[in-house]
C-alpha cells in the first residue's frame, strides 16, 4: 500500500507526461503482478461494487478522531473531498503495517463491501490505525471511488507499452472492455505476440479534438469527408461467434438494453466490428437525450417502452471485416466496406434499415460550403458535422489531426447567479460551483447549474463577493444577493418536470461575466420555452 500511495504523490505532484510515464514504470518494475493489475484498474478509472457507504466513512472517522459530527461536516465542507478530510482528522498510529495493495485490497476493502454498517465501521477504524496519513488519503479515495490523478488510459498505456516493450496499439487492446485485476490478465496483458482476443472484446475508440481556431487556412476541406454529429451513446455494434456485443465509450457492455439492435444485428457475418451512434429515433428524426436515458437505464427493457422509445444504430465506422482488424486501412477504404456490408445487409426497403443503417457523408470544396452544411445540423437535431481525413487510421484515443469536431455554435442565455457552494479538490477552499436563475413572472427561478468558464483571478473576485454577500445558507449551499449576470452556454435545451423551471439544459457552462448588464436585463424563462418550442417543430 505504501508503494501505491506513493505512485499517487508521485503522479500528483506533476504536470509533465514523462515524469508521470517514469513513475508509473517504476511501480511496475517493482511491484508485484497482482500490485500491478490493481494498480492498473484503479488509474483507468474502474472501482469496485457496490461501494462502501459515506455513512459509514464518516460514522467511522467521527469514532476515531473522537469529534462531534457538526465539527466533522464543517471541516469536510471546508475541505471539499471526504478522503483527504478523514486522512488528516484521524490522529497518527503507532500500529503502521506495509501490506501490499494487493493485500489491503483483500483484507479491507472487499470485505467492506459484504457486511452490514457496524461491521464496517470496525474493518475502517482497524485499517486505518495500520495505515500513515498518506496511505489512508489514498485507500479512501480507493474507497470513495474518486482516484483521480491526472492521468488518462493513453497514458496509462503508454507506460506499460514502454515498460513491456510491447506495442502501445496492441496495450490499449487488450485493456478495453471488461479487464478485471488478476494475475492472469496481467499475464494476458504483457504476453508476446497477438493471440486471439475475447469473442466480446471492443476496440479502443478514436475520438476527436474540436477544429483549432485557424483551421481554414492550414487544412484542405477536399481532404476531408463530413458527416453529421449526433447526440447519442457512442457505441461499438461486434458480431462474432453468432453472438451480438454493444459496447458503450464508456466500455460498459449494454447486453439487454436494446434488444431490437442486437436482433437486426444477428444477420450480419460473423467478425464484424461497427463503430456508430446509438440513438432515440421516430418519425425519421431523432428524439431528445432524455427520452434515449430511459432506455440506458434499464437492463431489461420492456415491449412498451421500446414502443414509446424506439432505437437506431448509426455506424459511420467498421473495424474489423471478415474476423480481420482494418483499422489500418484509410478512411475512405473503411468508409466502401462499411457502406457495402451495410447496403447487402439492410437494404433500404428492408424494415431492419430502420434499426441498423449508414451515417451519410458529404465533401466540400470549400470551408464555406461546408459550413452551410453545417448550419443545417438544427434541422435534422444534430449537433454540428464530424470532419474526418480520407486518408486516416482508425486511431486509438484522441490524436490530433484524424478527425475533428465542428459543431453548432451553443445556445446561450444571460442569467443571475443566485446561489454558490464550495468546489472540490484543489478549489474545495473556493465557492466555484454557482445555480443560476432567469425571471418568470417578475421572480428569479432556478434555471441551471455551472461550474467552469470564469478563470482563476475572475473565480477569486467572485469568491470574495460570495463572502460577503450571503443571504443564508442551506448546509454547503449559500443563497446571495442577486447581483452577477453571466452569460451561460449549452447544447441543448427540452421540457423537464424534475427541474422549477421547468426545463433541462444539456452542458451548462459559463462564457463571460456580464458587467455591462443589470440583473433586471437578464432573460426570461419564456424566451427559452420557445427554444424548447422551435426545437419540437
Amino acid at each position: 500500500m505504501k508503494a501505491f500511495a506513493e505512485l499517487y504523490q508521485r503522479l500528483d505532484s506533476t504536470t509533465k507526461t514523462t515524469a508521470k510515464v517514469d513513475a508509473l514504470i517504476a511501480y511496475l518494475e517493482s511491484a508485484n503482478a497482482l500490485d500491478q493489475a490493481w494498480a492498473i484498474y484503479f488509474l483507468l478509472g474502474n472501482k469496485l461494487k457496490p461501494s462502501v457507504p459515506t455513512k459509514a466513512l464518516r460514522t467511522a472517522a467521527i469514532e476515531a478522531a473522537q469529534i462531534p459530527e457538526r465539527l466533522f461536516e464543517e471541516t469536510y465542507q471546508w475541505v471539499g473531498d471526504l478522503a483527504e478530510t478523514i486522512a488528516n482528522i484521524i490522529p497518527a498510529s503507532r500500529r503502521l503495517e506495509h501490506g501490499s495493495l494487493s493485500e489491503w485490497i483483500e483484507l479491507y476493502y472487499q470485505p467492506l463491501s459484504r457486511v452490514e454498517l457496524a461491521e464496517q465501521v470496525k474493518l475502517l477504524l482497524d485499517c486505518w490505525q495500520r495505515l500513515d496519513a498518506q496511505q489512508r488519503f489514498v485507500f479512501n479515495k480507493l474507497l470513495t471511488g474518486n482516484l483521480r490523478v491526472g492521468v488518462n488510459a493513453r497514458l496509462i498505456t503508454k507506460a506499460i507499452a514502454e515498460w513491456s516493450s510491447i506495442d502501445v496499439d496492441l496495450i490499449a487492446h487488450r485493456l478495453t472492455g471488461q479487464w478485471r485485476p488478476t494475475t492472469e490478465a496481467m499475464s494476458q496483458l504483457l504476453e508476446k505476440g497477438s493471440e486471439a482476443k475475447s469473442p466480446s472484446q471492443p476496440y479502443p475508440f478514436c475520438l476527436a479534438h474540436s477544429l483549432p481556431a485557424n483551421f481554414e487556412a492550414t487544412l484542405d476541406p477536399q481532404d476531408f469527408y463530413a458527416e453529421w454529429k449526433w447526440d447519442g451513446i457512442r457505441a461499438q455494434l461486434i458480431r462474432r461467434n453468432a453472438t451480438t456485443f454493444i459496447w458503450s465509450r464508456g466500455e460498459e457492455l449494454l447486453a439487454g438494453r436494446f434488444p431490437e439492435i442486437e436482433s437486426a444485428a444477428a444477420g450480419l457475418e460473423d467478425g464484424v466490428v461497427l463503430d456508430g451512434e446509438i440513438l432515440a429515433w421516430r418519425d425519421k428524426a431523432p428524439l431528445p437525450f432524455s427520452e434515449l436515458q430511459r432506455r440506458i437505464q434499464r437492463k431489461s427493457v420492456s415491449k412498451k417502452l421500446m414502443q414509446e422509445v424506439p432505437v437506431r444504430f448509426i455506424a459511420f465506422d467498421v473495424l474489423e471485416h471478415q474476423a480481420v482488424d482494418i483499422r489500418s486501412l484509410a478512411f475512405e477504404q473503411r468508409r466502401a466496406v462499411l457502406e457495402a456490408l451495410i447496403a447487402k445487409n439492410y437494404p433500404e426497403s428492408a424494415e431492419v434499415s430502420q434499426t441498423i443503417c449508414v451515417n451519410q457523408t458529404r465533401t466540400a470544396a470549400t470551408w464555406s460550403e461546408l459550413a452551410l452544411q453545417r448550419d443545417q445540423a438544427r434541422e435534422v437535431r444534430a449537433e454540428g458535422v464530424m470532419i474526418k481525413r480520407k486518408d486516416s487510421r482508425y486511431e486509438t484515443g484522441r490524436v490530433t489531426g484524424a478527425w475533428w469536431k465542428w459543431k453548432l455554435d451553443p445556445f446561450t442565455v444571460d442569467a443571475v447567479l443566485i446561489y454558490a457552494q464550495r468546489g472540490h479538490g484543489r478549489r474545495a477552499s473556493l465557492y466555484t460551483d454557482y445555480t443560476f436563475a432567469v425571471w418568470s413572472d417578475g421572480v428569479l427561478v432556478p434555471f441551471a447549474k455551472a461550474y467552469s468558464g470564469l478563470t482563476d483571478d475572475e473565480i477569486r473576485v467572485v469568491d470574495r463577493w460570495i463572502r460577503a454577500n450571503t443571504l443564508q445558507k442551506f448546509g454547503p449551499v449559500h443563497e446571495v444577493k442577486p447581483h452577477w449576470v453571466m452569460e451561460i452556454a449549452f447544447e441543448n435545451v427540452q421540457l423537464s418536470t424534475r427541474h422549477k423551471s421547468g426545463v433541462a439544459v444539456r452542458f451548462p457552462r459559463i462564457v463571460r461575466i456580464r458587467d455591462d448588464k443589470k440583473i433586471e436585463d437578464a432573460d426570461r424563462l419564456q424566451s427559452i420555452l420557445e427554444l424548447v418550442a422551435a426545437r419540437q417543430g
